[in-house]
């Protein structure tokens, strides 16, 4: 009997080199996506699909994170005194995220790399399986991605990794899955990732992308790796790495996620997942449009 999901936690304890010198002063996760800072989406995500209890592992730079989502009444009150009606419920719904998500926040100690946020926020969780969401990805999907990924591990009992098709080109930028079975929907029985392997050596078809579901399996494992973490080729704690660990003999899925995904870790990426909020917002979407024609570029052809 699979047990409830309702806890995730967010790494957000990165430098956000890629991001430099955007990123020296602004966390990356702050950054805007639209009107809202990246992580918030990561967090509406999260809270519409039923987590309870959300936990940000961030360093000690990261207070902007804190103060974004921490409660402001007497901001609200200030805006409803001047009429700012619209903004108020703004500033209002945002602190309720963080009341109805219960965020916590937990400073990052241990190894570097992406497997010891996780261990340090798993120490609260017992026995219970958890989400863990990266805070620099945006995906735009009738169905949350963190719900997809919650129903694939509602079917199976068993830990769910985000997948999506990828062009053959784009292997060499991603853990790629071995796949041993097609259940439909998108369900994948997997047995491994490799990491970033040549196109003519990518065991199958999809990228593996933010999202996971981590059992306390995993974590025993991600505790294995960070007893030998010198051996590491970095000297870093991955996930993937507890993963392949894990799934050597044990079961494990892939669930591919039905929607449109924005990684916003590089300059590139982070232009483009601002476009498409821009070009999405139906306010000033429409002129966008427009001067995108205007100009010949992107979204010429809309």
């Amino acid at each position: 009997m699979s047990k409830t999901i309702r806890r995730a936690v967010i790494p957000a304890a990165g430098l956000g080199s890629r991001l430099l010198p955007l990123t020296k002063a602004t966390p990356k996760e702050m950054l805007p996506v639209g009107d809202k800072p990246v992580i918030e989406h990561t967090v509406r995500e999260l809270v519409a699909s039923g987590i309870t209890d959300i936990t940000i592992v961030v360093s000690g730079d990261k207070s902007l994170i804190q103060d974004h989502f921490r409660p402001n009444p007497a901001l609200v009150a200030q805006l409803r005194k001047e009429g700012k009606t619209a903004y108020a419920d703004a500033v209002e719904e945002v602190g309720e995220l963080s009341r109805s998500g219960h965020i916590t926040y937990l400073h990052q100690h241990g190894p570097y790399g992406n497997g010891t946020p996780v261990l340090n926020a798993a120490r609260n969780f017992g026995d219970e399986p958890i989400l863990v969401l990266w805070p620099d990805d945006v995906f735009v999907a009738g169905v949350p991605r963190a719900q997809q990924l919650i129903r694939a591990y509602e079917a199976t009992s068993c830990p769910v990794l985000a997948l999506m098709p990828m062009a053959a080109n784009d292997s060499q930028r991603y853990g790629v899955p071995v796949v041993k079975e097609d259940f439909g929907d998108g369900l994948l029985r997997i047995t491994g990732l490799v990491e970033k392997p040549n196109p003519r050596d990518a065991p199958s078809g999809y990228a593996a992308i933010g999202g996971y579901v981590v059992t306390p399996d995993i974590i025993d494992e991600l505790r294995e790796q960070t007893k030998r973490w010198y051996e590491h080729r970095t000297g870093e704690i991955y996930l993937t790495d507890a993963i392949n660990a894990y799934a050597g003999s044990r079961a494990m899925y892939g669930q591919v996620i039905q929607g449109k995904w924005y990684d916003t870790g590089n300059p590139l990426t982070y232009l483009i997942a601002q476009f498409a909020a821009a070009l999405a917002n139906p306010e000033y979407g429409p002129r966008l449009h427009e001067l995108a024609r205007e100009l010949g570029g992107p979204g010429a052809s809309e």
